[in-house]
């Protein structure tokens, strides 16, 4: 049946060319914005997953920045840790040189105390973006951004790295004769030092601080090579006889080292005194050094005097203590540097791999489209003709009327 009303034929043609239209506005999208999903009405899952991995890659490029930063900052304490310990080495050799008694003692000194001011310098000038990891003014620690951790509920939660900072500066430090009496004590009595010799070898160290000490304050003695320290307690400091007290914590530090020949006596009648004696069968050289809880790291450096045989003794057992300080620290940072920059190598290597993944999302297929293009263009061609030929289609119904 022939109806000039219902064109049947346009209908369908008309609905076929507007399918086609649609996928050719598609694909042409496609083309413009190089994505298959470009808006959430793409498809909807996909975008929302592109999205959030999108953000996290936005996050980790902000964690790149703070690793490097603190990498940078890390590497600059590093290099003034192993700068401060190559000049404590040159201090020892000094010091080394001074045990001699056909030697300029004076000479020695002045040199010392130059390469104790570089030592100052380099420490007070390890700062990065304003920040001195080696000066003491830092904290025990400080954290840097690391990564962001996502969990399997989408929660996020940032994850840092520590790194402990190292304090090789000098200090406030406060002298308070804290070894008055010993043998070999120094200038001001905060550094103390003395040879036993084998078989009979004597000497005393003297805990004479009593009222001065405070809480966390540090007594260390180097015998032979080994250290023991004791750290003063506020019980100390609040005792009738805190000399005794530290005394003994002291006697207890030396004894657990186990020094063959080595006896230390302590007598409660001698306030605080300290009485070594070497059976053994080599020479132990004794040196004490008192520290402030406050004070810096390297705060005995300052205290270095070789200008007498007995400082110069004492200096020998000191400079090995604040060598040690030094060489760790360095090995501290190192430590930490290391871990920073693999982590950022992995935080770089993971934002790439993140971004490869969105793109294998999102991203269109040049060629699959170029070719569905082309053969959209002919099917929309069809469809006009198509079109075209259903419209025509109720002129045949005129013939009918002639």
């Amino acid at each position: 049946m022939s109806s000039i009303l219902t064109n049947t034929g346009a209908m369908v043609a008309l609905q076929t060319l507007k399918g086609i239209n649609t996928k050719l506005g598609m694909a042409q999208g496609e083309i413009a914005t190089g994505k298959t999903v470009s808006t959430a009405k793409d498809n909807a899952a996909v975008w929302a997953i592109s999205k959030v991995m999108e953000s996290d890659v936005k996050g980790f490029k902000g964690i790149q920045d703070s690793l490097n930063l603190g990498e940078s900052t890390v590497a600059v304490a590093r290099q003034a840790a192993e700068t401060v310990t190559d000049l404590l080495v040159l201090m020892k050799a000094k010091i080394v040189a001074a045990q001699e008694d056909n030697v300029d003692r004076a000479k020695l000194q002045t040199d010392i105390q130059a390469l104790q001011g570089q030592v100052n310098s380099v420490v007070g000038a390890a700062q990065f973006n304003g920040l001195n990891l080696v000066n003491g003014t830092a904290g025990a620690s400080i954290d840097i951004l690391a990564s962001l951790d996502r969990d399997t509920n989408g929660n996020v939660t940032a994850s840092s790295i520590t790194v402990n900072t190292q304090d090789l500066s000098t200090g406030a430090y406060t002298a308070i004769a804290a070894f008055t009496g010993s043998t070999g004590a120094s200038a001001n009595a905060d550094t103390a030092g003395f040879t036993l010799d084998n078989a009979a070898g004597t000497g005393n160290l003297v805990i004479a601080g009593g009222v001065a000490f405070a809480a966390g304050d540090k007594v260390s003695v180097n015998i032979g090579g080994k250290s023991a320290s004791y750290t003063v307690t506020a019980e100390d400091v609040a005792a009738t006889t805190p000399d005794d007290m530290v005394a003994v914590g002291m006697k207890n530090a030396i004894d657990s080292l186990g020094i063959a020949g080595l006896t230390v006596d302590y007598d409660s009648g001698t306030a605080g005194t300290l009485a070594f004696t070497n059976a053994g069968t080599v020479d132990l050289t004794v040196s004490a050094q008192y520290k402030n809880a406050g004070s810096g790291g390297l705060a005995t450096m300052s205290t270095i005097d070789v200008s007498t045989s007995g400082g110069a003794t004492t200096a020998l057992g000191n400079i090995e203590t604040l060598i040690t300080l030094a060489i760790d620290a360095s090995a501290e940072l190192g430590s930490s540097q290391t871990r920073l920059s693999i982590q950022s190598d992995f935080v770089s290597k993971l934002s790439d791999a993140l971004t490869t993944g969105i793109g294998i999302m999102v991203d269109a297929d040049m060629e699959e489209v170029s070719a569905r293009l082309q053969s959209l263009q002919v099917q929309q061609q069809l469809g006009i003709q198509a079109l075209s030929i259903a419209n025509q289609a109720p002129q045949s119904v005129l013939a009918l009327f002639r």
